[in-house]
């Protein structure tokens, strides 16, 4: 009797530890085998192959020793002569392994020790992977729990089923937990860990108010309304830009609420922070502009292939355009993508003031013409000589005052004065002692030879070695100021992206690594 409830108890234990930590009853019952058996081994001796069964519905305990077969026996703890093997199976063959039935044994106290942590160590391995598995698909969604423990600023949260953390980064600022709080949270990772905690979440997250917004406003719950993007100053202020599929639907209105009641509650679970509802618009500039509300804006110039925008502004309105240390600004560029230059109308006047007056100057000094004829230039909107060199003579020929031959004349000078130019950095260039294989590098021009030869880079090879860095500068936070160190083509202007294609060109040209498959096939094709 008292071995049958021991039998019983075994299974009441296993039931037990399975229900407590959400796992399956036969990882458990597998634990406990794993644990006799490493018992078995260190009595039996280590090289022994020993095997423990559990019966799952009696707890019946059985211990089994596999033997391997062998013509002559050099280890007895693994093998067994034919001749032994045959005495308990008459077919028993050379490489056949034999199971031999050991008797139960009592745990000593040092096996039990050791039996009790494998058993901790299956099971807390097989509760991790539970956690994994359950959480590892609800990246993106908000979750419920309620303080465990505060360790050094970061939240250890009780989810019910696991174990989350909420790191002190990741916390609002000025935000407060002790244990027993319940808290929001959105699940921004969840990953493999050997220890501790591998559901991570935040409480700062620009995606955790775009959820807030999705529970408490039903209309993006439905798909009526879509939240286009948002930016986060956490605990301080927000924008969110919002864009309503239905035209007989205000996407701010019902984001806002009855008297403000749907943000309301958003704001309160963010402890105090601003909201900034923005409509969202297809148009780069329309969308800008909303996003610096609450400034109004004068005007604004796009220039696309560097995501950049001047926005300009009355001169009372500048510092509500910027915000409290740039934070309105800011995140507006968050918000929309682009980089956002501010202006003054004063400012914006003076610098096309400056601008039109260097222009004119360089036309006077490259076309040899006078200063009301390259007044007129300027303000026609040509910004170069190379513009008018390579504009075509018909645009020329229909400025006020123009006809063809003007037009032809003023292309001819500018076209000599191009020459002329190139010339001269093209003998610098030889002065210098800069190849001509540098020439062929795509996206290199003769003014950039000069600029590579005064900088020491005078070879193919040379141009291969640079870095990115090197080409257009680079810039370093010092003393809190930040410091802008020039690059070899400073004062030319060139994008980090044209930079990189440049140097991967010579790179290839230098035979240091092949072609990408595309341009090599593109090469080909011209060829």
């Amino acid at each position: 009797m008292a071995v049958s409830a021991n039998r019983l108890e075994l299974l009441q234990i296993a039931d037990a530890v399975a229900r407590e930590k959400s796992i399956d009853r036969q990882i458990v019952l597998s634990s406990m085998e794993d644990a006799y058996a490493k018992a078995a081994r260190s009595r039996y001796g280590a090289e022994t192959n020993v095997q423990a069964e559990i019966d799952p519905r009696t707890g019946e305990l059985r211990l089994w020793r596999h033997l391997q077969v062998v013509e002559l026996v050099e280890n007895p703890a693994t093998e067994i002569s034919i001749e032994d093997a045959r005495r308990s199976n008459p077919a028993a063959q050379v490489g056949d392994a034999i199971a031999d039935k050991l008797p139960p044994f009592d745990l000593g106290r040092i096996a039990a020790q050791s039996a009790k942590q494998v058993i901790v160590q299956k099971v807390r391995e097989a509760e991790r992977d539970r956690q994994y598995e359950e959480y590892k698909d609800r990246i993106g969604d908000i979750v419920n729990g309620v303080v465990k423990r505060v360790e050094y600023g970061n939240v250890i949260m009780d989810l019910g089923r696991g174990e989350a953390i909420i790191r002190r980064d990741e916390m609002i600022p000025r935000e407060m937990f002790r244990p027993g709080d319940r808290v929001r949270a959105y699940v921004y990772d969840v990953r493999r860990e050997q220890r501790g905690p591998q559901i991570f979440l935040s409480r700062t997250h620009p995606q955790f108010m775009a959820k807030l917004f999705q529970q408490e406003v039903p209309e993006i719950y439905d798909g009526i309304i879509e939240v286009k993007s948002v930016a986060r100053d956490p605990g301080s202020r927000a924008k969110i830009a919002v864009i309503s599929r239905d035209s007989s639907i205000d996407p701010v209105g019902a984001c806002v609420g009855m008297r403000g009641s749907r943000v309301q509650a958003v704001v309160n679970e963010l402890q105090g922070e601003k909201i900034d509802i923005i409509p969202w618009s297809m148009d780069a500039a329309t969308f800008i502009v909303n996003a610096l509300q609450p400034a109004e804006v004068v005007k604004v110039v796009l220039d696309e292939d560097s995501s950049r925008i001047e926005v300009v502004v009355p001169d009372d309105q500048l510092s509500l355009a910027i915000g409290r240390r740039g934070q309105n600004v800011r995140l507006a560029s968050q918000l929309t993508g682009w980089d956002i230059d501010i202006l003054t109308e004063a400012e914006e006047s003076e610098r096309r003031q400056k601008e039109f007056v260097e222009r004119t100057n360089a036309f006077m000094a490259a076309l040899d013409v006078d200063e009301t004829l390259a007044q007129l230039l300027a303000s026609e909107g040509f910004r170069s000589v190379e513009e008018l060199a390579y504009v075509e003579t018909a645009e020329l020929a229909n400025i006020e005052g123009f006809d063809e031959d003007t037009a032809t004349e003023i292309q001819n000078r500018a076209r000599d004065h191009l020459a002329r130019v190139e010339a001269e950095f093209d003998a610098r260039r030889k002065e210098l002692g800069v190849a001509d294989e540098l020439k062929d590098v795509e996206g290199v021009t003769t003014e950039m030879l000069v600029k590579f030869g005064e900088n020491d880079v005078k070879t193919v090879e040379d141009l291969a070695g640079c870095a990115t860095d090197d080409l257009v500068g680079w810039s370093e936070r010092k003393d809190g100021e930040t410091v802008k160190y020039p690059g070899f083509l400073d004062g030319i202007e060139l994008s980090r992206e044209e930079a990189e294609a440049m140097i991967m060109a010579a790179r290839v040209k230098a035979g240091w690594i092949e072609a990408p498959a595309q341009a090599a096939a593109e090469d080909s094709a011209e060829a």
